[in-house]
């Protein structure tokens, strides 16, 4: 019983360690809702607002696989990045607002804060490309 206290609790702890540590090659990420917004006003880039938490596997898989990706990587200057973990108190208002109910949840703003798209659930790096190709086109109008 006790090595099964011990390792939820290190699991506890060394987990959210870990999942704060992106990748090589991942895009710079905001930290912020409002942070978000306001680097997305000053640049005019749309924004990649991903809700995300150390505890789901997709949103970790996507983290490690996808965002830091080949496919991807053409895109990172496009967009203002922000990763939100869904446990943090300072993200409840932005989840709230988007409604969030699963995660990963990735919303598609532009430089004013509307929303353009959204996802729900994980996919693969070629996909998440294609949906940013699409995003960058609603943008420009």
């Amino acid at each position: 019983m006790n090595k099964l206290i011990f390792l939820a609790l290190s699991f506890a702890l060394v987990m959210p360690a870990l999942a704060a540590d992106f990748p090589k090659g991942s895009p710079k990420f905001e930290h912020s809702y409002r942070g978000a917004l306001s680097d997305a006003k000053k640049s005019g880039k749309p924004v990649v607002l991903i809700f995300s938490a150390a505890w789901c596997p997709p949103c970790q898989s996507m983290k490690k696989d996808v965002y830091p990706s080949a496919e991807v990587k053409e895109f990172h200057d496009k967009f203002v990045w922000a990763y939100l973990d869904v446990d943090d108190n300072s993200t409840g208002a932005a989840a709230k607002k988007f409604k969030v109910q699963g995660i990963p949840h990735i919303e598609f703003l532009n430089s004013a804060g509307e929303s353009l798209d959204q996802q729900v659930g994980g996919n693969d790096a070629a996909s998440f490309a294609k949906r940013l190709a699409g995003v960058l086109a609603k943008a420009a109008k």
